[in-house]
């Protein structure tokens, strides 16, 4: 088996520790699995940036303007130089296998921070991708890395055209209006899902208009945190 990143072989060493694993087949090498940084540390209580308070100076600027529709973020990796060059090729280069590479750490970490939900029984809700973006990608991240979770998917939310969110300045990010439609309304709770958390702004857009339409909580889940 290859490295989906680099190519080299991978060399799989079997002792006790890793036994249990072995079916799992690994997807990069160690040198490039190293590189893929996990968020550690004391968080902000809402979006998951690296926070020495518990709400960050960011979260609190949002509780000027409203109060967050978003019960927290929960985010996988941080957004290093490698994770930059990962996502550039998956993302903007159309190399889908790459996903491959988030499966297995992606499913686990959602069972870690949200296994507290499960009687609620939530909908997995992806970010969508206007049909014009659609059609320049082939394929959308937040669709795939929603796949990865075993819950039921709703495809309620559908997204207007505009300039890419990457091409924005912060403030023209925070600053934009609501750029999705409710195709139907989600009584249930519902855990958005999307590629990346920056600002915040395209999930607390998605998660205020589910939450104006009857949806009791909303909570995000994100591979990176930016």
């Amino acid at each position: 088996m290859y490295c989906l990143w680099c190519h080299e072989e991978i060399i799989t060493e079997v002792h006790w520790g890793n036994l249990i694993h072995l079916y799992r087949p690994k997807r990069l090498c160690m040198n490039c699995e190293s590189q893929l940084i996990k968020i550690q540390g004391h968080l902000c209580s809402i979006c998951s940036r690296v926070s020495s308070v518990k709400k960050c100076a960011d979260c609190l600027k949002w509780e000027d303007y409203e109060e967050s529709p978003i019960k927290f973020n929960a985010s996988l990796y941080t957004y290093n130089s490698f994770m930059q060059e990962v996502v550039a090729k998956w993302k903007y280069r159309g190399d889908y296998q790459l996903a491959k590479i988030f499966q297995y750490e992606f499913e686990k970490e959602y069972s870690k921070k949200f296994s507290f939900l499960t009687k609620k029984k939530p909908v997995v809700v992806p970010i969508p991708l206007s049909k014009q973006r659609m059609t320049e990608r082939g394929f959308n991240q937040a669709e795939v890395l929603a796949d990865f979770i075993p819950l039921q998917k709703d495809h309620v939310l559908e997204r207007l055209h505009g300039e890419k969110q990457a091409k924005k300045t912060r403030y023209e990010r925070i600053s934009t209006e609501n750029p999705f439609i409710l195709r139907k309304s989600i009584n249930k709770t519902v855990i958005l899902v999307d590629d990346i958390y920056t600002t915040g702004t395209t999930l607390r857009h998605a998660a205020r208009l589910l939450k104006g339409n009857g949806c009791p909580n909303v909570y995000t889940y994100t591979l990176i945190r930016g």
